[in-house]
Order: C-alpha cells, then structure tokens, then sequence
C-alpha cells in the first residue's frame, strides 16, 4: 500500500479519497519509474508446472492445482527508499509483489512498488534472494518491468484475456500481503470496466473489481482464475471496506509489458504489425490466440522473408506465440544480423525461415538523431556518478549541449542535467534515446515523460519529440 499499517484507514480515507494503492507494508509511501505442429494449438511460452499433482486425492481442488501450477512464477518485492530524518537510518522499508513473465527473469509488477526507490531485492519461492534494476515503466497504467539475473530459467505463468471476463466467475488471488509471502484468497469477479479514482493525480480505467481479499503488499501480484491463467494484475484496494480490490485487465497488462520489453530490442525493428485474435470464442484456455500479420514493410525484415498479412506465426524454436508480449519475448536481447528461425501459417500450410534482424536502415546516427530531432547533446554518463546517487540506476546520458529553441529548450532540458529515463525506458547509451526517436507508435505516445538528475536530484517533465 501506499501508507503505513498504523495509519492505513485514516491516511488513506483523508489523503485518497478512500482508495489506496498496495506496494508499501511496513513503514512507509511507496508511490511516485513444426514443423507438424497444428497451427491452431501454439503452447504456452514456457514450461510450467503441471496441474495434475502426482498424488492426486478430491482434496486437489481447482483452486490448489492452480496454486501449485503458478507458485513459481510470483515472487515478493522488497525495496527501499530515502525517509524523512526522523526515520530509522534515514531508509524506508516498502514491499509489493511480481510476476515473471520470461525465464530469463524479467517481472512485471506495479509501477508503485519500485517508484523511486534506492534499491529493489526479490524473493523467489525456493527462497533466494536477487537484487533487481528497473527496466522501463509506464506510471498512467501503474506497471513497471524489472530485471533479476539467474543462472537458471525462471517457471513462466501463462497469461489469459481480460476480454471474456464473466461477473460470479471464480478468481484466485496470490500476493505478498503484509509481508505474509504467497498469501492465496480466493473470492469471485464482482464487477467489470471499474474507473477508479485513486487520488486527484492517478486514476484507472476499466479496472477488475474483485472481493478475493487483497492487502497492502499485494500490489503487482497476479489474479488468476481456475484454469491458472492470469487474467489481471492486483493494484490498488478500497480502504475501510469489506472485499473491494482491483486489478489491471490482463489485456492491458499485455500491452503494456510488451512495449516496455520491446525496448530490449537493441534498436531492432522486424518491420511488421501484429494483431492478435481469439481462436475460438468458446475455448476452454482463455490464452488460445493467434498472432495474425497485419502489416509488413516490404523492405524490412518482415518482407524479405516473405511475410504477409494474415500469415499466423506459430513459433521460433521452443518460444510458442499466443499474444503480442510473447513476441517481444522472442526478439527481447537480440541485437542487428541476428537471425531468428520463424514458423508461421499461410492458408493451411506451415512454412518456416529466418528472420534476419536488422537496425533502422539509413536513418541517422544515434546522436545526430538527438541533436536534429529534439537539440541534444550527449555522452553516457559515468555510471558510478548516477548509481552513487541512486544504486538502483545503470547510469545516463549527460547532456552537453542543448540547442535553442528545439524541443529539449522548450521543455527546460540544461546543460549537465542526466537523462536517466524517457517514456517508459531507462537512458543509457544513445541507442536508447534513438529507439524512442524511431519507435512505431511515437505519435500515440507524445508528449513523453523524461526523467533527468540535475545534481542530487531527480526533475521529472514532458517534451514534444515530435516538435522540432
């Protein structure tokens, strides 16, 4: 949640207009960054746990098969803030949790959980423990992507839809609520397309009313329902009532947490848009889905394979498709000349190739592009500068010039700040900042958030970068 236990009724009654978000448990505010395969029957992306216990009794219900099927792939978020002075040590302890959504260890979680924090340290359920970095973050939909390394794949949970939701339909909720780790409630969807109003700067749109008991902690925990499938990510509670949570509709959780893995692309674009589709309104899986071509660029990627639209595209090697984030998965970390091995459907048939992957072309360089599109300058900063004033940072893009009258001037960008995040994504190395530049859907997408360090501290704003 977002205020302390002790003060959890009347701070969040007097300060959120009854509503409160769920990261912070202890102390503090947590809030702010084939061939033969059938082309109908894509598998899940990963391997998970099987639903069937080896034992099995009546005591196995469907609500203890899916806890067993998706315990995995929740993990508990500890972090830590700067508190007042006041505080023990200066440091606030907050807590929230996530869900893995690639073996590699990505999380996805919410965006108050890690918001301005020093450090971030998550616990699987075999009991380690990892240091996290924030990879991007989206604050008007309250998610956020993180990072842990492991030496072993992490178990993946499969992610439903939002689109069929049923009122009465039975939920499951799994959460670290009040620290309690894998806390499981159980309860039923009572509403549907719920507008929230947090406080008079955050709301949400078409959340998933729930009264599976959901608590401070809880935040960025799946909500799944009895085929272990996440249809919704727990975010916020109505404080001082009885069984009244929300979660973000899986549909937007998709979305969203595949923009913000795209930024792993390394300044790769495939050169084609996906839609997806339901295979059959009455499946039983609500992750049965085909990811259709809708567009290819025929110089790009895409069309030099030969892709079409209405081509499906099945798999590549053991990564299965069902939806637009397993596909960011597949491209996730790959870097320009790699090759990608692609089977896809086209009327009927299974066709399989290589997707040789490729950077933006002619465009301009990484820092022309800065200085053309919105008047920057830049180097990479120091890492151990930005990371002395917050751990949790890789480092940044020092700004050397800004040209006035351009975008950055306008949007009151200086010469030494350090552009640490923009959007959604963290500000690294040029590439980042061109990724930005590039992106597909930068018109939806503008203005954009930008995050710098001036000194010790952090200035948030919004810049025009398509104003130049």
């Amino acid at each position: 949640m977002r205020f302390p236990i002790t003060l959890f009724r009347a701070a969040a009654m007097a300060a959120c207009g009854a509503f409160t978000g769920l990261a912070s448990a202890q102390t503090q505010d947590n809030t702010p960054t084939k061939a033969n395969l059938p082309a109908t029957s894509s598998q899940p992306a990963n391997k998970v746990n099987s639903l069937v216990p080896r034992t099995w009794s009546p005591r196995h219900s469907p609500v203890v098969q899916v806890v067993q099927k998706v315990r995995g792939s929740v993990v508990n978020i500890h972090s830590e803030r700067p508190g007042a002075a006041s505080d023990s040590n200066g440091k606030v302890n907050g807590m929230g949790t996530g869900l893995v959504i690639d073996p590699r260890g990505y999380i996805v979680t919410n965006h108050h959980v890690i918001d301005e924090v020093n450090s971030l340290r998550v616990r699987l359920a075999d009991g380690t423990s990892h240091g996290a970095r924030v990879i991007a973050r989206d604050q008007e939909t309250d998610l956020a992507l993180i990072k842990i390394e492991v030496q072993q794949p992490l178990p993946v949970v499969a992610i439903g839809t939002s689109s069929d939701l049923m009122v009465g339909e039975t939920v499951i909720a799994i959460g670290n609520a009040f620290g309690y780790e894998h806390t499981v409630t159980t309860g039923i969807i009572s509403a549907i397309n719920r507008d929230v109003a947090l406080n008079k700067d955050m709301s949400y749109k078409a959340l998933i009313q729930t009264d599976a008991s959901i608590n401070p902690g809880n935040s960025g925990g799946p909500l799944l329902n009895v085929m272990g499938e996440v249809i919704g990510l727990n975010v916020a509670i109505r404080a001082g009532a009885q069984g009244i949570g929300f979660a973000i509709p899986a549909d937007t959780l998709v979305k969203i947490t595949a923009s913000m893995m795209a930024s792993r692309r390394r300044h790769i674009q495939p050169g084609l848009v996906l839609r997806e589709e339901p295979i059959s309104p009455n499946h039983e899986s609500t992750c049965a889905r085909n990811l259709i071509v809708e567009r290819v660029d025929s110089m790009g990627p895409a069309g030099k394979l030969g892709l079409r639209p209405g081509d499906v595209l099945i798999r590549s090697g053991e990564q299965g498709f069902n939806n637009l984030l397993d596909w960011e998965r597949c491209l996730c970390e790959h870097t320009q000349n790699d090759k990608i091995p692609l089977q896809y459907q086209r009327q009927g048939s299974i066709l399989q190739g290589e997707l040789a992957l490729e950077g933006p072309g002619n465009r301009l360089a990484p820092d022309e592009l800065a200085w053309e599109r919105i008047g920057l300058r830049l180097q990479p900063a120091q890492a151990e500068v930005v990371t002395k004033i917050n751990p949790q940072l890789r480092g940044g893009l020092t700004i050397l010039a800004v040209r006035p009258g351009s975008a950055a001037n306008r949007a009151g960008l200086q010469r030494g700040d350090i552009l640490i995040g923009l959007h959604q994504w963290e500000m690294v190395e040029p590439a980042n900042l061109a990724f930005v530049l590039n992106h597909e859907d930068l018109a939806s997408m503008n203005p954009v958030r930008f995050y710098v360090l001036r000194g010790s501290q952090l200035h948030k704003g919004l810049i025009n970068l398509l104003d130049n």
